[in-house]
């Protein structure tokens, strides 16, 4: 399913009688009392986020006022204030992009399996031992990131 970013309007559009965004140049500006406090890229889904979910952390809009201003779901906001109250700002500040990675398959357990086929295990036991598919072990042959004993 495609993301869907929230319709950003030219001119500033208040969330509550302090609160406001307006986009700018590729740019959404967060407005307190007439002062920028937060800015992101149109397109940068993780600092949207982030700064959705810290409004609402900070009180300084509640989740439902900020969808019915942004037109998105009340419950994505409240999801992303809970994710900071319980991870930190960290959650969303120090993410590394995995995307189009296997979360299994990270490079030492490609080192285990090349070790496991190595010394002539199959395909489906070293999936098996290491507990992924054994078409992730296949694919992975086919990459060319394992070979396969001759």
């Amino acid at each position: 399913m495609q993301m869907q970013l929230p319709f950003f309007p030219a001119s500033t559009k208040l969330i509550n009688p302090t609160l406001g965004f307006y986009e700018n140049e590729g740019l959404v500006y967060y407005l307190h009392n007439g002062s920028p406090i937060f800015c992101h890229k149109i397109e940068d889904v993780t600092a949207y986020r982030y700064i959705c979910g810290n409004l609402v952390f900070n009180k300084l809009c509640t989740a439902v006022d900020l969808a019915k201003a942004l037109g998105v779901n009340r419950r994505n906001i409240e999801r992303y204030a809970a994710a900071i109250r319980e991870n930190g700002p960290g959650h969303y500040l120090d993410k590394k992009d995995r995307r189009g990675q296997c979360h299994k398959m990270l490079p030492e357990v490609l080192v285990k399996a090349q070790e496991l086929l190595d010394s002539g295990e199959s395909q489906l036991k070293t999936a098996r031992t290491l507990g992924v598919s054994e078409s992730s072990i296949r694919n992975h042959i086919k990459k060319g990131n394992l070979k396969k004993k001759p």
